[in-house]
């Protein structure tokens, strides 16, 4: 069966980095998209990167300029630097291929 596994969260302070994987497996991981969400408490979850099979990757305007999503192929996984962080980041992160769903990692920027 499809399975993510998310790993990287924590707590980290304003200013802040961390890098976020996704390591999948039952998926032919090098032909899907990738994306990563976010769902913050009491709000809806929401779409942050994304990237495609040849590795262009699109960002929400929130992160543009601070997150760097990547993929390695031969490992089946795909990465979330998140550099420059705000507590507004604070959320659990999931990683997203076709309709499934990981089970999150909970990032905490909070000093």
């Amino acid at each position: 069966q499809v399975q993510l596994v998310e790993s990287g969260g924590g707590l980290v302070q304003p200013g802040g980095s961390l890098r976020l994987c996704c390591a999948t497996s039952g998926i032919d991981f090098s032909i899907n998209y990738m994306a990563w969400y976010r769902q913050a408490p009491g709000k809806q979850r929401e779409w942050v990167a994304s990237i495609d099979s040849v590795g262009i990757p699109n960002y929400a305007e929130s992160v543009k300029g601070r997150f760097t999503i990547s993929r390695d192929n031969a490992k089946s996984t795909v990465y979330l630097e998140m550099n420059s962080l705000k507590p507004e980041d604070t959320a659990v992160y999931y990683c997203k291929v076709q309709i499934y769903w990981g089970q999150g990692t909970q990032v905490t920027v909070s000093s």
